[in-house]
């Protein structure tokens, strides 16, 4: 079915190019195989993407933004911050394992795709962070945490959790004690954060 140039959007390009990666893979999927896939020439897929990489970049960041999106949510619900920090770590653990899980050769060109676009997966973490960060700003301001700079502490729990979200683990993520694990981490976190009673 062919695509009429004039109403091409950047999305239905990005709709496409996930499609031609899952099929070809990010070594052989090129933007003519998007054009084809459209029914439109590459020039008009090129006038939205000026090149190849920023193409890939673009259908990166959204692939990203998939699982950003929903925990800014999280980190902003009106919950106590050590709830909130719980649940959105929990929530990145398993929205990682479900995509893993329910397509795997997607979050493989997607994980290949994001260590060859440092910058993005830079952008990406530095989102993650700083809602981490918003958490624990909250705790601070509700007297839950007693943390001097809390975007330091966001990037610091993002560090210390790396094995239950980071790609390299993926290997690990069928293993059933990990949420066991990740609740462990997670104590000794909020031990950390809390106010100490004054002596």
């Amino acid at each position: 079915m062919s695509t009429d140039p004039g109403t091409l959007s950047a999305e239905r390009i990005l709709d496409a190019a996930e499609e031609v990666l899952r099929r070809f893979g990010p070594a052989k999927a090129t933007v003519l195989d998007v054009a084809r896939a459209l029914g439109v020439s590459h020039g008009s897929v090129y006038r939205h993407f000026p090149s190849k990489a920023a193409l890939r970049s673009a259908v990166t960041e959204r692939w990203l933004a998939r699982m950003s999106t929903p925990l800014a949510e999280v980190a902003t619900a009106g919950e106590p911050a050590a709830e909130r920090l719980r649940r959105w770590l929990f929530e990145l653990n398993r929205s990682k394992r479900r995509i893993a899980r329910e397509d795997p050769e997607l979050f493989d060109t997607f994980n290949l795709l994001a260590t060859q676009l440092e910058d993005v997966v830079a952008a990406h973490l530095e989102v993650l962070a700083g809602q981490l960060a918003v958490i624990v700003a909250d705790g601070v301001a509700a007297g839950e945490f007693d943390v001097a700079d809390p975007a330091l502490a966001g990037r610091a729990v993002l560090q210390a959790t790396t094995r239950f979200h980071h790609p390299a683990h993926l290997t690990e993520w069928a293993e059933p004690v990990l949420e066991d694990d990740l609740a462990a981490v997670l104590s000794l976190l909020l031990d950390g954060l809390r106010v100490r009673p004054a002596n």
